[in-house]
């Protein structure tokens, strides 16, 4: 059970180590997935790939498999540490949509390593192009909408909501 979270000030430390390893390990292979797709556009050309690609893939797929690792951490942490409660100049629309958009990012950070080990691993091609053309684009959405929601806190409503999984 959740501790009492409404005497939570931040994050602990764990969490926000985890969260920010999380982000860049989930920048990481938003920006940089040429490993991927070259191994990916190899195989479907020539049947094969080279040591190099398939290398380049499997970091892809190593960094996948980290991420699915790290938010399954981080979600038992939750549960048992909970989270910092909503600040009170929040109105409750972006209360809610938060909780959306965080619940959305914690979906997507175990459906992406899923279907990407799926689509790599099992060879479903069809569940890569899911993975690739639909989840990956929801993710970027998503990330978009918790940056802007923190830097909404920080500068229009000056609250302390961004130091929270930062400095603590």
């Amino acid at each position: 059970m959740p501790t009492d979270t409404a005497n939570l000030a931040s994050y602990t430390l764990t969490q926000r180590i985890l969260h920010w390893l999380t982000a860049v390990l989930v920048i990481y292979n938003l920006l940089l997935p040429d490993g991927m797709s070259e191994w990916s556009r190899s195989v479907r050309r020539t049947g094969s790939a080279s040591l190099e690609q398939v290398a380049d893939a499997n970091i892809h797929a190593y960094v996948g498999i980290a991420i699915l690792l790290f938010i399954g951490i981080r979600l038992v942490l939750r549960f048992v540490q909970g989270a910092p409660p909503t600040h009170p100049q929040e109105p409750a629309i972006f209360g809610s949509a938060a909780k959306v958009t965080h619940a959305g990012l914690y979906f997507l950070l175990v459906a992406l390593p899923v279907t990407g080990m799926t689509a790599f691993y099992l060879g479903y091609d069809s569940v890569g192009e899911v993975h690739a053309e639909v989840l990956k684009v929801i993710l970027w959405i998503l990330i978009a909408a918790h940056v802007f929601g923190a830097l909404v806190h920080q500068f229009y409503w000056k609250t302390n909501v961004l130091r929270r999984m930062t400095i603590g």
